[in-house]
C-alpha cells in the first residue's frame, strides 16, 4: 500500500476509534460484566432470588395474580415468570402507571411478595441499561445501531492496515521492543483474530436493541407481522390462569411456560411457551386467551412467525450465549473484554504517540 494511502486509512481508523470507540468499549465491558454479574447478584441477594423453601405444591397462578393485584393495584400490568429452577423465586415484571416499574419477587409456595427492585436500582440493572440503551431509554437504541456501524468500519480499516506484505510475520508479537510496540501488536492482532466474532456479537446486540431491523426484514421478505388478537370491552370477572395454562400446554406437548402477560381492561392474556425445538431461552410460541372467558383466541408457533420474529429466535440466544451454553457465555464475555481492550490500547497508543511528539 502506498504510504499516503496508508496514512489516510490510519487517520480514519484512529479518529473513528477515538471519537466512538471508547463508547463501544464501555458497552462491551458492561456486556462482559453482565455474564458474571447476574449470577453474583443472585448470590448476594438470596432474599430476592432464592425461594424460602422448595414447594411440594406451588401456589396457583391465580393466587400469584391476586397477591400482585393486592400489592400494586388493579391498574398495574404484570408479566409473570414462573420459577425455572427448584429453588427459584417467582418473578413478576410490574408496571404501575405513574408508579413503580421493576421486578417483584414472590414465594412460589405461598405467592407472598418477598421484595421488589426498581428498573433503575442496583449495579446489574445500571449495567444492563448502559449496555442496552446507553442510559437513554428508547432514544439510545438507534445510537447503538450507529455504534455498530462504527465498529464494522473500525474492523474493516483495521484489517486493511494489518494486511501483511509477508505472511510469515503476520501474527508475530514483538514483546522485546518496548511497551508501545507490545500494545500495538496486542491491538492489531486482537482486532484481526477475534474481530469477526466480536462483529457477530455486536450485530446481534443491535438486532435486539433496535426493533425496526426486524420489521424491515419482515417487509423485505413479504411477510406480514403477527399482531395480537383484539378483545371487545370486558369488565367482568377474570378467567382462571391455571385453566389457561393447562390449555396452552396441551397445545404444545413438552413445552414450558416462559412468561405470562397480564394487562388491565379488555386485553388478551398471553402465554409465551418455550417449545422443545425453540432455540429462544424464553420461548416465542404464543397462546392468546380471552381474559374473561378463557377462550383461546390465537396461537402463534415460533417457527410460523414472520421472518423478523423467526430470526429473533436465533439472534437473541446468539447474543446472550444461551445458544451454546456455558462455553458460549464465557466466549461472549471474552469478546466483550477483548473489545474493551482494543479501545483501551488504541487510546493509550494515541496518547503515547502525542506525548512522544511533544
Amino acid at each position: 500500500m502506498r504510504p499516503a494511502l496508508r496514512q489516510a486509512w490510519l487517520r480514519l481508523h484512529r479518529w473513528a476509534g477515538l471519537s466512538l470507540g471508547l463508547v463501544l468499549a464501555a458497552i462491551a465491558l458492561t456486556g462482559a460484566f453482565l455474564v458474571v454479574g447476574k449470577p453474583v447478584d443472585r448470590l448476594l441477594h438470596p432474599e430476592l432470588f432464592t425461594a424460602p423453601a422448595v414447594a411440594a405444591a406451588p401456589a396457583s397462578l391465580d393466587a400469584v395474580r391476586d397477591s400482585l393485584v393486592a400489592a400494586y393495584g388493579p391498574q398495574a400490568s404484570f408479566t409473570l415468570r414462573p420459577p425455572r429452577q427448584p429453588d427459584d423465586t417467582f418473578w413478576a415484571f410490574v408496571h404501575v402507571p405513574n408508579g413503580f416499574d421493576g421486578l417483584a419477587y414472590l414465594d412460589p409456595a405461598t405467592a407472598r411478595v418477598l421484595g421488589q427492585r426498581g428498573d433503575h436500582e442496583g449495579l446489574v440493572n445500571l449495567a444492563f441499561e448502559l449496555h442496552s440503551s446507553l442510559l437513554m431509554g428508547d432514544a439510545g437504541r438507534p445510537l447503538l445501531a450507529a455504534l455498530a456501524a462504527t465498529y464494522l468500519f473500525l474492523l474493516a480499516t483495521g484489517v486493511v492496515l494489518w494486511w501483511p506484505v509477508s505472511w510469515s510475520r503476520a501474527f508475530a508479537m514483538q514483546w522485546h521492543n518496548g511497551l508501545t510496540r507490545s500494545l500495538f501488536d496486542v491491538h492489531r492482532l486482537g482486532g484481526v483474530v477475534i474481530g469477526l466474532f466480536i462483529a457477530a456479537s455486536v450485530g446481534s446486540g443491535v438486532w435486539m436493541a433496535w426493533k425496526p431491523l426486524a420489521g424491515w426484514v419482515t417487509s423485505m421478505t413479504g411477510d406480514r407481522p403477527v399482531t395480537p388478537p383484539r378483545v371487545a370491552t370486558h369488565a367482568g370477572p377474570q378467567a382462571s390462569l391455571d385453566v389457561m395454562a393447562r390449555a396452552a400446554l396441551a397445545r404444545e406437548p413438552g413445552a414450558t411456560i416462559g412468561y405470562i402477560g397480564l394487562q388491565p381492561g379488555a386485553r388478551p392474556v398471553r402465554f409465551r411457551l418455550k417449545a422443545v425445538d425453540d432455540p429462544h431461552p424464553n420461548g416465542l410460541t404464543s397462546v392468546w386467551f380471552h381474559p374473561g372467558t378463557g377462550q383461546v383466541l390465537q396461537v402463534n408457533r415460533w417457527n410460523r412467525l414472520d421472518a423478523g420474529a423467526r430470526n429473533t429466535a436465533w439472534v437473541y440466544p446468539l447474543h446472550t450465549g444461551d445458544l451454546g451454553g456455558p462455553l458460549h457465555k464465557a466466549a461472549n464475555a471474552l469478546f466483550g473484554i477483548t473489545l474493551f481492550t482494543l479501545g483501551a490500547t488504541g487510546a493509550l497508543l494515541w496518547w503515547r504517540r502525542r506525548r512522544r511528539l511533544r
